[in-house]
């Protein structure tokens, strides 16, 4: 008998982490599942891109000339022909047989667009401390959902329907990079769909020392404002600005995001589309949980 078709695609955004990339491709080259993988290295300067042609030839490697941030996974997904797709971060790999529980999953949930699984921090092998915020979600769970509902994503734990994805547009140009989870997530509420936690399904973070955590923050206080101020209902989002602005450090990185963030009202205004008011109910019951949130920090 000929091998089955491939279900589901691992697509890795990469730059200027060259050995971390290798790292991961090994590991999902050895993933039982034997997926076809995808990577986008977003212009990086450090030979990542031919090292990846020397060790890993069957990988399709996209090479866009730009460093695209999560724009990146966009083009990415333009190339996947599975029905599934499994992001994936150059510090990020996917446990064994973690892929075909997801595959299993979506095939029997129609309703589903997202599987978020567990993440497991390295070297040490402790839970990333989002996990208690996703296994115990306030959000009401319709009967037959696999797992708890969720108000958003983590792009590099989580596996999704190419076609929703797609269908909602991808991440945002202008968000670029930081928390641009957020307004795909809305999207596809909206559209319909449901987001959930498997905890069968394991994901391994070994977090970068190559990142620009000032950078990171400052991209991510002004990219939630901007989510906000796009798809919240104008109460919400008033609650909401004032609660991220009591929350972030009072100094110059915060300064610079805020600024940015003002700069954007025009286009925000002009591309503003507030989520239906069941969506909308979600997310202000996942309110609380973000106030009190220890995972989610402004920091760097």
């Amino acid at each position: 008998m000929p091998p089955a078709e491939p279900r589901v695609t691992v697509l890795v955004i990469t730059h200027n982490r060259r050995d971390e990339l290798l790292g991961t491709l090994d590991r999902l080259a050895a993933l039982p599942e034997r997926p076809p993988v995808v990577v986008v290295d977003n212009a990086s300067t450090d030979g990542t891109a031919e090292a990846v042609a020397r060790r890993h030839p069957d990988v399709r490697l996209l090479t866009p000339g730009a460093n695209l941030g999560a724009v990146g996974r966009n083009l990415g997904v333009r190339e996947v022909t599975t029905p599934y797709v499994a992001f994936c971060d150059d510090d990020t790999w996917w446990e064994p047989g973690a892929l075909a529980t997801a595959v299993a999953l979506l095939d029997d949930h129609p309703s589903v667009a997202t599987v978020t699984a567990r993440i497991v921090v390295e070297p040490d092998g402790g839970e990333d401390p989002i996990v208690a915020e996703l296994r115990s979600s306030p959000l009401p769970r319709p009967p037959g959902l696999p797992g708890p509902a969720l108000g958003s994503f983590l792009a590099g734990a989580t596996v999704l329907r190419a076609d929703a994805f797609r269908a909602v547009g991808g991440f945002s140009r202008r968000l670029w990079l930081g928390g641009e989870e957020e307004l795909v997530a809305a999207d596809l509420m909206a559209a319909g769909w449901w987001l959930v936690f498997e905890e069968r399904m394991v994901v391994h973070h070994r977090p970068s020392a190559l990142r620009d955590p000032t950078r990171r923050r400052a991209d991510g206080i002004r990219n939630t404002l901007w989510f906000t101020w796009l798809r919240r209902s104008p109460r919400s989002a008033a609650r909401r600005t004032a609660t991220v602005l009591r929350g972030v450090p009072r100094d110059r990185t915060t300064a610079g995001a805020l600024l940015r963030a003002v700069a954007g009202l025009p286009w925000v205004l002009r591309e503003r589309r507030a989520v239906p008011p069941e969506v909308e109910r979600r997310l202000c019951l996942l309110e609380a949980a973000q106030r009190e949130s220890t995972a989610r920090r402004y920091v760097g």
